[in-house]
């Protein structure tokens, strides 16, 4: 028989995640300066995500006790994850994982920023006999919450009512009362070649208008975009996204304090377009790296695959910082970027959650030793 949890009401607040910090510090012996400040929220400067795995018992258990030995190491505040992550799987053993956290004494809720994302379509791993397409008739289409032809060809709903659900279903699965983080996912990326912008742009005002609406009952604290290519290309390309646009658009739906406040984007040694690529207008300011444009804009962004799924561990990578260890080469210049709050690294085994989370016991580099960093970096290309 499966255990029953019960809701876990709350969500990150400054003083719940100073307390982290102090915990991490006191407790666990981590620099102070691991952790960033952004809306006034204490966050580590490594998150950890969670999307790859089978959907299988093992798996389920394993997410769980990295999402577990991650918050207690004091080194993780920061979790990630989205609806279709192992067919919903992955959201549920953050639930159990998160539980286990606080009935152990570890954490209070108000200390962990949770992050999810919808759009996608998905079915429900625990019930595997029914695949994506019947799950979809069952629950979504038969019922009139959606038509068959709200599916773009890369596989995306962003028809509101079908939001709506996924941010209700993401809350029951990880049995929270509010959810700190929500992104629609890889939106233009999957519409692109579908529609135009103009009419991208119309639908994203509706998925909008629905987190604003859950914001407002304090079913979510923020909302962003979770993306892949849009602001890692210059604007002539037609996946193209303008972040300043965006936010404008945000604006226009929740006013100056619309919840429009967080991106994310590939970034590490062979995705440098963030640093790289001056592709971003802000107002008058011309060519903008997304970083730069960010902060601009007071967007923070955590980025995705920093060791590029295992590929970049085999990189010949040159030593900077007095870093020898290749796990800690690839995140260190990441977690030290501008306007970046955090990478965000999938791990699963308890060998691989204790390797990745050693860059936590040193501080990220100040400004200059950054720069000395990037120089080097580039020069061993």
């Amino acid at each position: 028989m499966s255990k029953t949890y019960e809701v876990l009401n709350g969500y990150a607040t400054p003083n719940g995640t100073k307390k982290y910090v102090d915990y991490a510090i006191q407790k666990k012996g981590k620099p102070a300066t691991h952790f960033r400040v952004f809306e006034d929220l204490h966050l580590s400067s490594l998150g950890i995500g969670t999307y790859i795995g089978e959907i299988t018992a093992k798996d389920d258990k394993a997410v769980e006790n990295a999402v577990y030995q991650s918050v207690r190491s004091g080194a993780v505040n920061v979790i990630d994850t989205a609806i279709n992550y192992r067919a919903m799987r992955s959201e549920k053993s953050i639930g159990r994982g998160l539980n286990s956290l606080i009935s152990d004494g570890i954490i209070s809720r108000d200390q962990v920023f949770i992050c999810t994302k919808n759009g996608y379509i998905t079915n429900d791993g625990d019930y595997p006999a029914i695949d994506v397409m019947e799950y979809l008739q069952r629950m979504y289409i038969s019922t009139g919450i959606m038509k068959l032809d709200d599916i773009s060809s890369g596989y995306n709903v962003l028809n509101p009512a079908y939001i709506e659900r996924c941010i209700d279903k993401s809350l029951t699965n990880m049995h929270l009362g509010t959810i700190d983080l929500v992104y629609v996912h890889n939106a233009f990326e999957s519409w692109y070649q579908d529609i135009s912008k103009e009419e991208f742009i119309q639908m994203l005002e509706k998925v909008f208008e629905v987190y604003e609406k859950y914001r407002s009952n304090n079913k979510i604290r923020y909302y962003g975009m979770a993306t892949w290519t849009c602001f890692r290309v210059m604007p002539d390309n037609k996946e193209y996204l303008s972040l300043d646009e965006v936010v404008r658009l945000a604006e226009k739906i929740g006013g100056n304090e619309h919840g429009f406040r967080f991106i994310q984007l590939p970034y590490n040694l062979s995705y440098s377009e963030a640093l790289l690529l001056k592709n971003q207008t802000v107002g008058d300011e011309k060519n903008l790296n997304i970083l730069e444009a960010a902060a601009r804009l007071h967007i923070g962004i955590f980025t995705s695959i920093p060791l590029f799924q295992g590929r970049l561990l085999r990189a010949s990578i040159p030593d900077y910082g007095g870093l020898n260890d290749q796990v800690a080469k690839l995140i260190q210049i990441i977690r030290s970027s501008p306007s970046v709050i955090a990478p965000l690294i999938g791990q699963k085994k308890p060998e691989h959650v204790e390797q990745n989370l050693k860059i936590s016991d040193i501080p990220p580099m100040d400004e200059a030793h950054y720069k000395e960093a990037v120089q080097i970096l580039l020069k061993g290309e």
